[in-house]
């Protein structure tokens, strides 16, 4: 027999890759919630939706959506939190706990809390999971298994509506971890943001080049191009976001590395074969350190 939900009516504002996984994990795992409400106002989203099955209630309007809700998730880019929840906040539950899937969390707590009532309680959450596919097709409830997710309560938040979060995650297959909002943009930052600023830019440097060796580099592509070109394919709207809402993080990590790329290009330029090589076993080592974790 599943367990008790943690939720008797869970909302999720959002039903794209994250919104609609959370939804089947929900459905085929149970435990989660009594009552499923997914929110999208693209008409074409909300039928398919409907389509799918996965939502118990696909309601268009996001203040009818969260009526009665005990949990309400942020499923949308960041850059649309503080709109979302202008909107959301005046028809919030007394003692709902609200959270986000957010992939920066400062900007998170600078966004939500100077609207959020009285009585609701912000508990921010990122699951370290994704593919570069969008929309409610992408989803599968099976994402989240084995991923970290963290968790960045804020300073004198509710342990039991944090832990109501911790435990939804857990149910879903995650890893929880807990740390404080600056120190998470600051990782993200290293481990996703810039690899995804690195792959945008290569993607664009290959367009850039002239005709004939573009269609060479899309004829011939390897592997390590093709493995860019997967992570380019990412959502527009969420990741011009997320740039923007990490920007000194971001930027702070970027500078390191242009400084480190520097640094090997001068050892290629003169031929420094062992700092070439340290570069490359300490690659190799952070690989097999990802390996052992069964993160990669």
């Amino acid at each position: 027999m599943p367990p008790e939900p943690i939720f008797d009516r869970l909302c999720l504002i959002g039903v794209g890759l994250i919104g609609s996984s959370i939804a089947r994990a929900a459905k085929e795992k149970g435990g989660i919630a009594r009552t499923i409400v997914a929110h999208t106002r693209r008409e074409a989203t909300l039928a398919r939706v409907r389509e799918l099955g996965f939502a118990d209630v696909v309601e268009p309007d996001a203040a009818k959506a969260v009526e009665g809700c005990d949990g309400v998730i942020l499923c949308v880019p960041v850059g649309a939190y503080a709109g979302v929840m202008r909107t959301i906040a005046p028809h919030l539950a007394p003692g709902c706990v609200l959270s986000d899937v957010g992939s920066t969390k400062g900007s998170v707590i600078r966004d939500l809390s100077p609207l959020l009532p009285p009585g609701i309680h912000l508990i921010p959450a990122h699951p370290m999971a994704g593919t570069e596919h969008s929309g409610p097709d992408a989803g599968f409830a099976t994402l989240f298994e084995g991923r970290y997710c963290i968790l960045t309560p804020l300073s004198g938040s509710d342990r039991a509506a944090a832990e109501k979060v911790a435990e939804l995650w857990r149910r879903c297959g995650s890893m929880v971890e807990r740390m404080d909002a600056e120190t998470h943009d600051k990782v993200v930052a290293i481990v996703s943001h810039l690899p995804h600023l690195i792959a945008f830019t290569i993607c664009g440097t290959a367009d850039d080049l002239a005709e004939e060796t573009r269609e060479a580099v899309l004829k011939f592509a390897a592997s390590g191009f093709r493995d860019f070109t997967r992570i380019a394919a990412s959502d527009v709207d969420m990741w011009r976001d997320i740039f923007l809402n990490n920007r000194d993080a971001l930027l702070e990590m970027l500078a390191r590395f242009t400084e480190d790329s520097h640094a090997l290009a001068r050892a290629v330029r003169w031929g420094q074969a062992e700092f070439i090589e340290d570069r490359i076993r300490r690659g190799r080592r952070i690989r097999r350190g990802l390996i052992e974790r069964k993160q990669a």
